[in-house]
């Protein structure tokens, strides 16, 4: 088994990807949260999102990471 350390890039042949435009449903919780996951319950922050994925399910998105990571569709 291969071990990683967050931040250390191995010398591996990366290539560059990026992913797919498919459109979720989310809405920025104003209070903490929790939501059972196939991962397990995982807790999300106020200010933080509550995604639905692609399949129908619910995670949470950090605001950090969902600002970095979605730009918003208009609305049809």
């Amino acid at each position: 088994m291969q071990y990683f350390r967050s931040f250390d890039k191995p010398a591996l042949p990366f290539r560059r990807a990026v992913k797919k435009p498919i459109p979720i449903r989310c809405i920025q919780m104003q209070e903490d949260f929790e939501v059972e996951t196939l991962e397990g319950s995982l807790r999300g922050r106020a200010g933080d999102y509550l995604m639905v994925g692609i399949e129908g399910e619910l995670y949470p998105c950090s605001r950090e990471i969902f600002e970095k990571t979605y730009d918003w569709l208009e609305e049809d």
